[in-house]
């Protein structure tokens, strides 16, 4: 199968094991400073792991493929001395360093490190886990020298995730770009759920509104996507066009739940729009679109989602303050990847003006 899309529910856990073994691969480049790419996450699940999750699991009593990122923090901290320099190492944020270290004390219910002045100092639990940590390294070291050689194919899989209402449109993008690169599998999941891109939930994510700020992302803009008051004609031709502003205390509305409340146009729906005349809300944006596309009242449709139907009336001309922005999100482990840097470049080349 070379496209699907599903919710992130519908993803049976073996799949969200494979993703997190991929974050556990990553650990090979960590370690060796190798640039690695991509590598089919079927052929390598195997030898990792056989050779290294089951003796982890038992030794540190954690689940391996869910505590990667942590297990590897804890390591370079004990190694290095230092938040800072185990941070500057990881290249990742000075807060990461203690959420992962806090993460992994508060599962194992022990503490890793004493705290001090001059910096972190391993406790025997601490020591232990370095020495799992070593017998890790000298598994990858095995397994990285049979893949040293191997070239940065765009192939395996690629995950996908945006809101339920941007799919329509990305979809026919997602399958150009399958075209192009054949041994490429793309997993599209469009939810409202923003997925974890730090603990390998997806690749890339298609995000709209204001700029994400998680500090081990890498957020570039794509677009900004144009939105403008539509209603169907059945609408039009009961109850009349939104003339102005001042007239929408005169007409329904039909609007986004939840996040919805900080987009751009909610300034304007909160000067002039009456609650009471709020006929239909939800989280869903392609249920407020069905709605709008049957007539229950006048809402905000993408310039994208209103050409799909020609029967939509624009009541306004456009007006750029009710724009939104929409951001290409990676994290930094995976931003240099084969398969994440051709689709970024591919996406970013079907939007040339940004």
């Amino acid at each position: 199968m070379l496209f699907r899309s599903v919710s992130w529910r519908e993803i049976d856990p073996f799949f969200r094991a494979e993703l997190s073994i991929f974050k556990m691969f990553k650990l090979v480049i960590v370690f060796y400073g190798f640039r690695l790419c991509d590598f089919d996450i079927d052929r390598i699940y195997l030898n990792i792991r056989t050779k290294c999750a089951h003796d982890m699991c038992m030794s540190a009593h954690i689940d391996t493929l869910e505590n990667w990122n942590e297990i590897r923090t804890a390591y370079h901290v004990a190694r290095l001395g230092t938040l800072s320099a185990a941070a500057e190492h990881l290249g990742v944020h000075h807060a990461t360093i203690i959420r992962h270290i806090d993460a992994l004390e508060s599962q194992m219910r022990t503490k890793l490190f004493h705290r001090h002045p001059r910096g972190y100092m391993p406790t025997e639990a601490g020591r232990d886990l370095m020495q799992v940590a070593a017998a890790i390294e000298e598994q990858f070291s095995q397994l990285g020298g049979r893949l040293r050689g191997q070239s940065a194919a765009v192939s395996g899989e690629l995950v996908v995730t945006t809101l339920g209402g941007l799919s329509p449109q990305f979809t026919p993008m997602l399958i150009e770009f399958q075209a192009l690169h054949p041994e490429v599998r793309i997993v599209l999941v469009a939810d409202e759920r923003l997925l974890k891109l730090e603990y390998g939930e997806a690749h890339v994510a298609l995000r709209a509104g204001q700029k994400p700020e998680e500090p081990d992302n890498v957020v570039q803009l794509l677009t900004r996507m144009r939105l403008t008051l539509y209603a169907h004609k059945n609408y039009v031709e009961k109850h009349g066009s939104l003339l102005n502003d001042e007239d929408a205390k005169n007409h329904l509305f039909v609007l986004a739940a939840g996040d919805g409340g900080r987009a751009p146009f909610n300034k304007w729906v909160q000067q002039h729009v009456n609650p009471d005349s709020v006929v239909f809300r939800s989280k869903e944006i392609h249920s407020v679109a069905e709605a709008i596309g049957v007539g229950a009242g006048i809402g905000f449709l993408t310039d994208w989602a209103a050409e799909k139907n020609k029967d939509l009336v624009q009541m306004f001309p456009h007006r750029p303050e009710w724009d939104t922005v929409l951001w290409l999100v990676t994290h930094v482990d995976l931003h240099r990847s084969a398969k994440v840097q051709a689709f970024l470049k591919f996406l970013k080349s079907k939007f040339p003006e940004m």
